[in-house]
């Protein structure tokens, strides 16, 4: 089965089937470590958030993005998540 790709100006993103919404919000982040595992649920956001497995178009480095509606949940995941 063929994966949906989505490409930005900065990223090529690959959709988690995890995902509950189909969106790619403002607020962003590059995780560069590909196969981290990033538990969206336990970090308890306030808002809509989306992940995805993401090619960075500038260097062509391998990782992930998290998108999030609200920029204090940005803060928040900065502030919480930390590499396995």
């Amino acid at each position: 089965m063929a994966t949906q790709t989505i490409t930005t100006n900065q990223y090529k993103l690959y959709p988690s089937p995890r995902n509950q919404y189909r969106e790619i919000f403002e607020h962003q982040v590059f995780v560069p470590h590909p196969y981290a595992i990033i538990d969206l649920d336990a970090m308890e956001l306030a808002g809509k958030t989306t992940l995805y497995a993401a090619c960075r178009l500038s260097d062509m480095k391998m990782g992930q993005v998290v998108t999030f509606e609200l920029a204090a949940d940005q803060a928040k995941f900065e502030r919480l998540f930390t590499p396995d």
